[in-house]
């Protein structure tokens, strides 16, 4: 008995396994963990945000201060001279409040899709930009494509024959771009492919003889194609032509010397020498190695390139009657009309926003790093 006894204390018997699990808690099961992608994204997007308000500052204060008096270009000489009508404006428009009380005022319409009316075209202004912005989107997409196409095909050939004969001739090539006036080459173009040698249009985004395609996007050559109007695609293609050519010429010059700049750099890196150790050659190890290394930099100029085509081309729009956002600044500025000088810089800062947060987007998926940056 004394050895059951002892057997008993020093092995006790264990419990069922049913009371076991109904004492042992449920195990807790690991929180979700947000992915980094989602939250560089909102941070971006918040960022964005913040930044599009301090656009919307600037342009405010900016239009406020520009030298000349808004009333007499509004209501013209005669008008302005009316005390009665004069007053009349203020009171409209809300002239005589505190400039935060305006800003406000200005922010409240700009969420309800209200950029003024423009002293210039008596227009909404929105209404204006919504037919001068695809134009200029038309002609700097089909620039930057050229540039990029070009571009990174002589940077990479550059870098691969560093030092030989063809390297030497990119490098005076794509120097010739960066030198070149683009509104002198403009006129340069216009003079020989179209009034000496005739094998180009002159100006404009379609022939008099033609109507624009139905408006879908606003983009003469995608809106004939969902219509199935070749002859008008094919005469948006051809005006198309000489804008492209000049403004792909200083793009092209600076991705070429920027490409070959970053292509080297991953050239002398040890994973490439590594590679080319185990016999990597050619195009796997150019594409899958080398402008893959290289592609977060180029992607900067890049973002950069595409957001001053979309901006800048305010002399070469002006030299082939292009209708686009540089034109309509340029006539909104020369007229003292704030609403339009005010809605031009508003599209052109969301622009530059925009194009920097796909840029950001873009470095997240290419690169982890900067998602946990």
């Amino acid at each position: 008995m004394g050895q059951n006894t002892r057997a008993t204390r020093e092995y006790p018997a264990t419990a069922a396994p049913s009371e076991t699990a109904q004492r042992t808690p449920p195990a807790r099961t690991a929180p979700r963990r947000k992915s980094p992608l989602a939250g560089y994204l909102l941070r971006r997007l918040g960022m964005s945000i913040l930044l599009l308000f301090g656009v919307t500052i600037v342009t405010f204060t900016l239009a406020n201060l520009v030298p000349g008096n808004p009333i007499v270009a509004a209501l013209g000489e005669g008008a302005a001279s009316n005390p009665a009508t004069v007053e009349a404006y203020i009171e409209k428009h809300g002239l005589d409040q505190p400039l935060p009380v305006q800003y406000l005022n200005y922010l409240v319409n700009l969420f309800q899709g209200d950029m003024g009316v423009s002293l210039r075209t008596g227009q909404p202004v929105a209404s204006d930009l919504a037919k001068a912005v695809p134009a200029t989107i038309e002609v700097a997409i089909g620039a930057i494509i050229v540039s990029l196409a070009v571009g990174v095909a002589l940077g990479a050939l550059a870098a691969y024959r560093r030092g030989k004969m063809s390297d030497q001739v990119v490098r005076v090539v794509s120097l010739l771009g960066l030198s070149i006036p683009t509104f002198w080459m403009a006129l340069v173009a216009f003079n020989i492919f179209f009034l000496q040698l005739g094998i180009a249009p002159g100006s404009g985004r379609l022939s008099p003889i033609l109507a624009p395609p139905p408006t879908v996007t606003g983009l003469y050559t995608v809106d004939a194609l969902l219509a199935g109007q070749w002859v008008t695609f094919m005469d948006a293609m051809a005006h198309l032509m000489l804008p492209v050519f000049v403004l792909s010429l200083f793009t092209i010059g600076l991705l070429t010397r920027f490409v070959r700049t970053s292509v080297l750099e991953v050239l002398d890196a040890d994973y490439i020498r590594a590679g080319r150790a185990k016999g990597l050659t050619g195009p796997r190890m150019l594409f899958g190695y080398t402008l893959r290394g290289a592609s977060l930099p180029i992607l900067t100029i890049v973002g950069l390139a595409f957001g001053s085509l979309l901006s800048g081309t305010v002399l070469v729009e002006a030299v082939f009657a292009w209708p686009g956002l540089g034109s309509y600044a340029y006539n909104s500025a020369t007229s003292l009309d704030l609403p339009g000088v005010m809605g031009v810089g508003l599209v052109v800062g969301v622009i530059y926003l925009g194009i920097n947060f796909a840029v950001d987007i873009l470095y997240g998926v290419l690169d982890p790093r900067v998602r946990l940056a």
